[in-house]
């Protein structure tokens, strides 16, 4: 490995490091090749987001911002780098892992998607975006973990639909608070459950229900999903569990507090997921 790329891998590493918070502590278990390959997706994952969330700056809005850097993805597949530390890691990752080039992109497109405030009508819409902004990932952490049967894909794409339904049931309030609402508003209207309630933090017994509607929806994407730890190359397994376990905890907390979302932000503490990975590490899932 040429020192450009050992520099490359190591600004992913430190990004990952400091910044990924449920995913850094499942990294820790992998064999070290797939250990770099995830950070350094992980990395150009967060240089998309926050492109997305930070504030215009020397005149270029954010849209603008993440076409460019859209553009500068395709030359990175190809090998060709703009000055961002972080592509030579990316580039290498994918040609090594065989990484579909597309998942990149929706990334983006799914990024791009929250720019404006927007509202969610429907469940297949919701779907959709979860596949864009998590399902990928999901898929492309499969290739670098490695698998054989094609059974694993859509496996991975609902283990990703999962996990972003958890986010999205945790950050209820603060979401509405931005414009973007992705609670569909056929199940807002099936439980009476207002816009402005979400907003203003109300919580009823309209919003409970609703909560205990979309829980259930994202535990049985969890159970369908399980079969996929076995699924990856056998060195990989325990990370895989690990991450499914800190997420699924993640789900099961948010249901332990009655769904208290709309005035404090439900966390998994660090001292509880640094079991599950000691767990995982000595092979005692479940």
């Amino acid at each position: 490995m040429n020192e450009t790329l050992q520099r490359s891998y190591e600004y992913c590493r430190q990004v990952a490091r400091s910044r990924a918070r449920n995913f850094y502590y499942s990294f820790v278990l992998l064999p070290k090749p797939q250990r770099q390959a995830i950070c350094a997706i992980y990395a150009f994952m967060r240089r998309c987001d926050d492109l997305s969330d930070d504030a215009p700056r020397d005149g270029c809005p954010r849209k603008a911002a993440l076409e460019r850097w859209r553009e500068e993805l395709d030359c990175a597949l190809e090998g060709r780098f703009s000055g961002h530390i972080g592509w030579p890691a990316f580039h290498d990752t994918v040609q090594r892992f065989r990484i579909p080039r597309e998942y990149f992109r929706d990334m983006i497109e799914g990024v791009m998607s929250d720019l404006q405030p927007r509202r969610i009508q429907t469940f297949d819409e919701l779907y959709r975006y979860c596949y864009q902004v998590a399902s990928v990932v999901g898929l492309t952490v499969i290739h670098i973990f490695g698998f054989k049967s094609p059974d694993a894909l859509p496996l991975a794409e609902k283990c990703g639909v999962a996990f972003q339904l958890t986010n999205i049931l945790r950050d209820v309030r603060e979401d509405a608070a931005r414009g973007r609402v992705y609670l569909p508003a056929e199940d807002l209207e099936r439980f009476h459950v207002d816009v402005a309630d979400l907003r203003e933090g109300k919580r009823t017994d309209e919003f409970v229900a609703l909560m205990e509607f979309e829980a259930a929806r994202a535990r049985a994407y969890y159970d369908e999903s399980r079969p996929l730890i076995d699924m990856v190359d056998e060195h990989c397994r325990s990370s895989l569990w690990a991450l499914i376990e800190i997420y699924s905890r993640l789900l099961a907390r948010i249901e332990q507090t009655n769904y208290d979302v709309l005035s404090q932000r439900v966390e998994l503490p660090a001292r509880e997921k640094l079991w599950i990975i000691a767990k995982a590490a000595l092979g005692a899932r479940g």
